[in-house]
């Protein structure tokens, strides 16, 4: 059978969600756990991989076993295995068909970045920093050349595997709240880096270094060179993972009972 689970985790103390040779991976520490329910060696998949120190409100990962369990030991069990830093939200069995990485239509991150002199000390590694005013209307009007399809190359990183560079980006919006300034995303899927090569590029419009226009030419260049450096992991979240409501996964319920703008409010 195929079960599908939905994660939360603070990245800050993981090495990435891939399983590496020495372990401190998110992978590993769901792995190890799920092997400890079901009494042997387990494999998942997930939705999204995300970098060292990305934070995750719903990561979505499926596995295959013949060990018959209830929902609730493939979560309040497994739980019982893992860090505090990392809990599974839901679980179900799914349909064999399903898949968590290429089931899914949509993927949604926000990144939260403190726009302020003064660096973070209660929110450090759960919020990007930069110390300079930003033009959020500026940053706007440049975060919208990069609605629609196009080759991001501009802002992938090199050592990105994906097959290609032309993605979907169905909405990104940006909203600011005192010191506190919130990316949005949404695509049919993302390449390595891409989230954070966009926020570096759209600081470099927020604080006047570059026109708005900038990020159209980027698009254009398909240089990574071009654009601005890979901007902290520390503010990024992965928030949502979109699925055909035939899987019948509780998504919806689950995220909104906890959104990163929230935890930057605290």
């Amino acid at each position: 059978m195929r079960i599908a689970l939905g994660l939360e985790y603070d990245g800050s103390a993981f090495r990435g969600w891939q399983s590496q040779a020495g372990g401190g991976t998110v992978q590993d520490a769901l792995e190890t756990a799920l092997a400890a329910i079901a009494g042997q060696p387990l494999r998942a998949v997930c939705a999204g991989r995300t970098d060292a120190g990305v934070h995750a409100l719903m990561q979505v990962v499926h596995f295959d076993t013949d060990v018959v369990r209830p929902e609730s030991a493939w979560v309040r069990g497994v739980n019982a295995h893992l860090p505090t830093s990392v809990a599974v939200r839901w679980a179900r069995e799914v349909p064999a068909e399903f898949h968590a990485r290429f089931s899914a239509t949509a993927r949604r991150y926000r990144y939260l970045l403190l726009n302020r002199p003064e660096r973070p000390a209660l929110l450090a590694g759960k919020v990007g920093w930069f110390h300079r005013p930003l033009d959020v209307g500026a940053m706007r009007q440049g975060a919208e050349y990069l609605k629609g399809e196009h080759d991001f190359s501009a802002f992938r990183a090199a050592d990105c595997q994906a097959k290609s560079a032309v993605k979907v980006v169905r909405e990104i919006s940006i909203r600011r709240e005192g010191d506190l300034i919130c990316f949005d995303i949404e695509a049919n899927a993302f390449l390595y880096h891409m989230v954070r090569n966009i926020v570096g590029s759209l600081v470099f419009v927020g604080k006047g270094l570059k026109p708005a226009t900038w990020i159209d030419e980027l698009l254009a260049a398909r240089t990574r060179s071009l654009a601005a450096p890979t901007f902290s992991p520390d503010g990024l979240y992965l928030v949502s993972i979109s699925y055909d409501s035939s899987f019948m996964l509780p998504l919806k319920s689950s995220n909104s009972q906890f959104e990163a703008w929230d935890l930057a409010n605290v």
